[in-house]
C-alpha cells in the first residue's frame, strides 16, 4: 500500500484566496490604466511618473536608495529609469556631499512642469477606476486595511537592503 505524504504548507483558504486575486486583478486593472494614461500624456513609464511623484513631493533631493525604496522598485531598474529622466532634462543626479556612495537626484523645474502637466489625468483615471465606485465610508474602510497591510509589509528589510546577488565567474 503506498502511504500519501501530506502538503507540508498550508494553503489558502476559499476566503483568503478569493481576496488575493480580487485586489491583484484591481491592482492590474489600475495599474494599466495609469500606465496608458501617463504614457499618453506625457511619455512617461508608470515608474517614471512615481519617481517624478516622490520627488515633487520632498524636500529637497532624494538618494537612489530613498528613491527604489518608496517606489518598491530594483536599483538597476531605477537607474535606468533615472538616466532617461535625466536624459529628458526632469531630473539631475549627483553626488551626495555627505557619502560618497550615495547619488542624490532632484527634480529640475521642467520635470516639475511636465509631472503637473500629466498629473490631471492621472487623477482622473484614479477617481473613475478607483474611486468613484466607493462611498466615503468604503473609502475610510479601504485606506485603514490598505494602510495595515502596507505598514505589515514595510516592517520587513526594504529590497535595497538585501545583498546583491554575485554573478559567478565566467570561465575563459
Amino acid at each position: 500500500m503506498v502511504e500519501r505524504m501530506t502538503d507540508p504548507v498550508e494553503r489558502l483558504g476559499p476566503q483568503e484566496l478569493g481576496a488575493y486575486f480580487v485586489l491583484m486583478e484591481a491592482v492590474s486593472l489600475l495599474q494599466h490604466q495609469v500606465e496608458q494614461q501617463v504614457q499618453a500624456d506625457g511619455g512617461l513609464s508608470y515608474v517614471q511618473f512615481q519617481l517624478l511623484g516622490r520627488l515633487v513631493g520632498a524636500d529637497g533631493p532624494l538618494t537612489m536608495t530613498q528613491l527604489a525604496d518608496g517606489v518598491v522598485y530594483s536599483r538597476s531598474g531605477l537607474t535606468y529609469q533615472a538616466g532617461l529622466l535625466e536624459k529628458a532634462g526632469l531630473i539631475t543626479r549627483g553626488p551626495s556631499p555627505d557619502d560618497e556612495r550615495a547619488t542624490l537626484v532632484s527634480i529640475t523645474d521642467d520635470g516639475r512642469e511636465h509631472f503637473h502637466r500629466v498629473l490631471p489625468g492621472h487623477v482622473d483615471v484614479t477617481r473613475r477606476m478607483l474611486f468613484d465606485s466607493l462611498t466615503d465610508d468604503d473609502l475610510d474602510h479601504l485606506g485603514e486595511i490598505m494602510t495595515r497591510v502596507r505598514d505589515h509589509m514595510r516592517a520587513q528589510p526594504p529590497r535595497s537592503a538585501a545583498p546583491r546577488k554575485r554573478r559567478p565567474p565566467k570561465n575563459n
